[in-house]
């Protein structure tokens, strides 16, 4: 198995990364309660998906 005979220099090591940083999750609002939801996603607030209840939700006491 090869070992590296150098050590990287820290430019070489940032460059490298410098495109893995994190990205903000994509987000899309409710189309029934306008609430903030992940897309594709029944929404945790109301429990729709598509203009259709999928899941029944408690509401908090």
């Amino acid at each position: 198995m090869a070992n590296p005979k150098r050590r990287h220099s820290q430019q070489r090591t940032s460059t490298r990364r410098a495109h893995d940083f994190l990205v903000a999750a994509s987000v899309s609002e409710c189309p029934n309660c306008h609430e903030r939801k992940l897309p594709h996603r029944v929404c945790p607030k109301c429990g729709y998906y598509k203009g259709r209840e999928i899941t029944a939700v408690k509401e908090k006491s």
